[in-house]
């Protein structure tokens, strides 16, 4: 495990590096659209490009991962960053636009780059508790972004931020090519490449990485619509200020961080599609409840359900990715990482827009019981497949 501290810790650094940039630009919005006269909720429009771009690009990462090195992949994922963010500070609505195409371009590869390092790094009995601390570099990014992008605005105006931002990107890469030699594993240039379709097909058709795959799109699903509507929900329909709002949102991040790891490491003991699936029972709770809060409703209520449902909601992805890893034939790692960040991005694509036209349409609280029902039928079917799995490999009963 000793050879695994710095692949872990660089891994980590840069998810953490990626996330403040992903998050950048919505930290920034309400000083960018007063400039540029657009509209600040395009945010979450700009989300969805920056997850539909990523989905694309994880499977497009699995062949120059392997070919090339997944530090080399990692450093275009960080140099694409710094391009968006450079971009978005020449104050133009198009290149605006553009600067999130390139941020979603730098969101793509870091999962399967990293799953490709740290399978060939990290014994498998650690898996669950390094993938899932690896994972923790998301919220911790999101968090720092919160912190660090109030205060460059004030200082030096949102260009100005976006360029020590993009500067900051550079650095990365820097510091992870003085380090590339002893974090990439061995690049097989030589070695032919396998369409990632045929990855795509092999998930698909496993019995224990469908279930998981299509587990992950509605997980994220409920992450996201958590993540991104939480303000908003309780600022609208509850009644709390967008600050105590804000607070509640940022302290269930790093709870979940806290929930993420432990969840890795329990992961590592017991069955990860068992843990998943229990997992999803305390989403499909705090989601209901979520939906059951209101104007009435007491703060210290309000603050339990946000943290509960909070802190679950955002534990569950380094154990999936862990399983997946765990399941991926000889080599394919990151191939398989590709596939499962892509269905899961793919849930932050389509899983917010439906969720806002429910609560439009209907209400808020329709909008977070169905988000709970599909959980819980992704959390049954994982629960179900976990005790096939242990029948399967249960050892018979000795002949009479």
């Amino acid at each position: 495990m000793n050879r695994a501290i710095l692949p872990v810790a660089s891994m980590l650094a840069i998810q953490i590096m990626i996330s403040l940039c992903v998050l950048a630009l919505g930290v920034m919005m309400p000083a960018v659209a007063a400039d540029l006269a657009i509209d600040p909720k395009l945010v979450g429009v700009f989300t969805a490009i920056i997850y539909a771009v990523a989905a694309g690009l994880a499977l497009a990462a699995a062949e120059p991962i392997v070919r090339l090195g997944a530090v080399r992949v990692c450093q275009f994922a960080l140099l694409m960053a710094a391009i968006g963010l450079a971009l978005n500070a020449l104050a133009m609505v198009a290149t605006t636009v553009i600067a999130v195409l390139f941020i979603g371009m730098a969101q793509g590869p870091i999962n399967p780059a990293a799953a490709h390092v740290l399978a060939q790094r990290v014994p498998r009995q650690w898996f669950g508790i390094v993938f899932s601390l690896k994972q923790s570099g998301t919220p911790i990014g999101f968090g720092l972004a919160g912190l660090l992008f109030p205060f460059l605005l004030a200082h030096f105006g949102w260009r100005g931020a976006s360029l020590i931002a993009a500067a900051m990107a550079l650095v990365a890469i820097v510091v992870v090519e003085v380090l590339r030699s002893r974090i990439d594993v061995v690049v097989t240039a030589s070695r032919p490449a396998t369409p990632i379709w045929r990855s795509v097909g092999f998930v698909l058709a496993h019995p224990q990485l469908r279930v998981l795959g299509w587990s992950a799109f509605i997980y994220v699903v409920a992450q996201h619509t958590f993540t991104f509507y939480l303000v908003t929900y309780l600022y609208q329909h509850c009644g709390l200020s967008i600050a105590r709002a804000g607070v509640l949102l940022a302290i269930s991040q790093f709870a979940g961080t806290a929930v993420r790891l432990m969840s890795g490491a329990i992961g590592d003991r017991i069955p990860r599609m068992l843990v998943l699936g229990w997992t999803g029972i305390g989403m499909t709770a705090g989601c209901l409840a979520i939906g059951l809060i209101g104007a009435g409703t007491p703060f210290w209520l309000i603050a339990l359900v946000v943290l509960g449902y909070g802190s679950v909601v955002s534990s569950w992805n380094g154990t999936s990715q862990a399983e997946f890893v765990h399941l991926s034939p000889p080599g394919e790692a990151a191939a398989m990482a590709a596939v499962q960040t892509a269905l899961a991005f793919s849930g932050a694509v389509f899983g917010p827009p439906l969720f806002a036209l429910i609560a439009s349409a209907v209400s808020y609280r329709a909008a977070y019981w169905t988000v709970a029902a599909c959980v819980l039928a992704a959390a049954v079917w994982q629960l179900v497949t976990a005790r096939g799995m242990r029948a399967a490999t249960a050892p018979s009963s000795p002949p009479r």
